[in-house]
């Protein structure tokens, strides 16, 4: 699956392919045209309620991946989640986040989802 992350406030690269965003806010400081976003699937990103709990508290990663997973599978979601695979199916795909945890943010949840997912 060509399926990579990346932090918004990086460069765009020709290697990213289709630029996601996949955060509920727009970023912080970064226009829309420096961000260079080809989609934001707001829809996909965790609920506030999901995002301000963990953000409060990123020590409890391991709850947020299992709430986060819920929500993925959740009605609300189901329409962006088919967006987002069918994007995937098409070619390399780079999911955008803003957060500055490297290794901690919805979009490295979001792609360990997918890698799951399509496993099965």
């Amino acid at each position: 699956m060509p399926l990579k992350v990346k932090r918004v406030y990086e460069p765009a690269a020709k290697a990213d392919g289709l630029r996601i965003l996949v955060d509920r806010l727009w970023p912080r400081g970064i226009a829309k045209e420096k961000a260079k976003v080809d989609l934001w699937l707001n829809e996909i990103a965790p609920s506030n309620t999901l995002r301000k709990r963990f953000h409060a508290k990123p020590e409890t990663w391991d709850e947020f991946l299992k709430a986060y997973a819920v929500e993925l599978k959740s009605d609300a979601v189901a329409e962006a989640a088919k967006e987002l695979r069918r994007q995937i199916r098409k070619g390399t795909v780079t999911l955008l986040y803003a957060a500055k945890d490297e290794e901690h943010n919805n979009a490295v949840a979001l792609k360990a989802w997918l890698t799951r997912r399509s496993r099965k």
